[in-house]
């Protein structure tokens, strides 16, 4: 296409970095694909948002940090998410949740983010190319599908957009930025394999009542969190397996609570579509956000059991605030 341009030069990709959108590949799981996509979905939109994209454009998600790019064109980009990344433009800090304009041969770079939060995203007017697999450009890291070759970014890759008339100037209110912690409350509700037929009432109550930490292991796949013992209302999985929190194979749901024996994670992204152990919760839309934020081997989270009624309301909030209406002007 004769409006496609190069628009950044990775010189240092940072950990694991990689091209998303949003919502991912939907209905795909009976083939084996779960969604992909970011993990954080509200900074994710709110950084499209602000560079007057579609909010499910694709861009960058960077956990950890440590990414350096050279701008190739003039455009428009906003940064959003964890706190603390020390990002800056040509040396100097990169203002976030606002609109900023870069010239080509401006450089941004991060160092190791601290937090509170774990995952910034970029987005660029415009939005970033790549091949569309499967009605998506999301990098499915299990698949090996999507993105840049299926793959993280690597040194020396060079990102294409399309050119974009340079859009308003706008910056998050700080009423509407998402608040982040270290000690999180993220909503549930209650899964298939909840009380009284596998869990007991007090398995239940311990699960939102105790502080989880998250486990050092914790990636897109999944959020691991420390383990825990559970009474659990049967004796064994039966034909299942012998322990009970063996069921036989069945789907699970993004952002499902899969318990593995005593270990219980939160599905992420890149997880599995299906397998033989129980889903005790999920956490709704609307918490999933936070999910993204966690930050391993550091973060707490507290479960909060909501309603239908009250998560599809959550829901409903979430999305005012990626609303470009209710942003500042600048």
């Amino acid at each position: 296409m004769s409006d496609r341009h190069a628009l950044f030069d990775v010189v240092s990709p940072g950990l694991q970095t990689s091209v998303q959108d949003y919502p991912g590949r939907l209905g795909l799981q009976s083939k084996g694909f779960f969604p992909a996509g970011p993990v954080d979905h509200l900074a994710f939109r709110i950084a499209n948002a602000l560079v007057g994209n579609d909010p499910g454009a694709a861009g960058l998600e960077i956990p950890m940090g440590r990414l350096r790019l050279r701008v190739l064109a003039d455009t428009s980009v906003a940064v959003t998410g964890a706190e603390g990344s020390g990002i800056t433009l040509n040396g100097a800090p990169l203002p976030m949740w606002e609109t900023v304009r870069v010239v080509s041969g401006d450089e941004i770079a991060c160092s190791i983010i601290k937090g509170p939060g774990f995952r910034l995203y970029l987005a660029v007017a415009g939005g970033i190319d790549v091949p569309v697999v499967m009605h998506s450009r999301a990098t499915y890291t299990m698949g090996g599908i999507g993105g840049v070759e299926g793959r993280a970014l690597s040194k020396g890759d060079v990102l294409h957009g399309w050119k974009a008339a340079a859009p308003p100037r706008l910056r998050v209110p700080m009423a509407l930025r998402p608040p982040l912690v270290n000690d999180w409350e993220i909503e549930v509700m209650r899964g298939p394999h909840a009380d009284p037929d596998y869990l007991t009432e007090q398995d239940w109550k311990d699960f939102v009542g105790r502080q989880w930490k998250v486990d050092l292991n914790s990636n897109r796949v999944g959020t691991r969190l420390e383990s825990h013992r559970f009474g659990w209302a049967r004796a064994s999985g039966g034909v299942a397996g012998g322990h009970p929190s063996n069921v036989l194979d069945g789907s699970y749901p993004l952002g499902g609570i899969n318990t593995n024996g005593d270990v219980p994670v939160i599905l992420g992204p890149d997880g599995p579509t299906a397998g033989g152990f129980t889903v005790i919760g999920t956490v709704v839309h609307a918490g999933l956000w936070k999910v993204g934020q966690l930050r391993p081997g550091r973060d707490t989270i507290r479960f909060r059991e909501v309603s239908l009624d009250e998560a599809l309301a959550l829901a409903g909030r979430t999305d005012y605030t990626t609303n470009p209406h209710h942003f500042e002007e600048l």
